[in-house]
């Protein structure tokens, strides 16, 4: 048998860990983001100029 302060302590620990997952899925998401605005920025600075007269 768990005493009550194990059950909380498991409690906690797989709370823990979910959160950890969604930190890292937010993260990775916002990692996709900004490499891809990254992409868009760098072939917009790569393209040439309009110097038209």
């Amino acid at each position: 048998m768990k005493t009550e302060a194990e059950k909380r302590a498991e409690r906690l620990a797989k709370a823990l860990r979910a959160n950890l997952g969604r930190r890292k899925s937010q993260s990775r998401g916002r990692d996709a983001v900004s490499s891809e605005s990254r992409v868009i920025a760098d072939a917009d600075a790569k393209m040439p100029q309009d110097d038209a007269e």
